[in-house]
């Protein structure tokens, strides 16, 4: 197992990075976030997990511990493989998947590209008791709140009856009340229409 790279930013792809680690290349897929943060030239350390199969071995990296703990658990679900569950994490913030999956949310899930209703209620049935509390949003509780807030809510109804599809509504208007959660329905629609545009 690689627990970890550390190297050099070399090379920036639309999946991936490659990192420079002494004499060679170490091509390593991550989700938007990760890559997000990254620069050509700087040193960088990435967590990773190695897939073996029969065709080859993949690197997959993270900027975060957290994200690296829940792509472990999402392909652990019988029919998400790893290029599913990067996307997942590609879409969605770690603790919106998290407490998506906890209050048993799947609407949230299936605002990934790959993501059905079907597979998201199975992500959802086979995770939603097995997440650590470290990767909730308030962590340290049972069964995380939402991370909408009660204007999250409202701003979601506004945007719907605009016409807007559940699913994309829910994930980027989650992700904004997570960013600012005393933020106003009228602030937060405000924003998710700059988003959804």
């Amino acid at each position: 197992m690689i627990a970890f790279v550390d190297g050099i930013v070399a090379e920036i792809r639309e999946s991936g990075v490659v990192i420079q680690a002494g004499p060679l290349g170490l091509e390593v897929f991550a989700p938007k976030a990760t890559l997000m943060r990254l620069d050509l030239g700087e040193a960088v350390r990435l967590h990773t997990h190695l897939v073996v199969r029969d065709d080859g071995f993949t690197l997959y990296g993270f900027h975060d511990e957290d994200m690296l703990t829940l792509f472990g658990y999402l392909i652990g679900v019988s029919g998400v493989g790893p290029k599913l569950a990067l996307a997942i994490l590609s879409t969605l913030a770690t603790p919106i998947i998290a407490t998506a999956i906890v209050n048993e949310d799947p609407a949230l899930l299936t605002s990934t590209p790959g993501v059905g209703k079907r597979t998201a209620e199975h992500i959802v049935l086979d995770l939603k008791n097995k997440l650590p509390e470290q990767l909730m949003a308030g962590s340290g509780k049972a069964r995380p709140q939402s991370v909408m807030s009660e204007a999250g809510g409202d701003a979601v109804q506004a945007l719907l009856s605009l016409g807007y599809r559940e699913a994309r509504v829910k994930a980027v208007v989650a992700e904004l009340a997570l960013a600012s959660p005393e933020e106003s329905a009228e602030g937060l629609i405000r924003k998710a229409l700059a988003k959804l545009r």
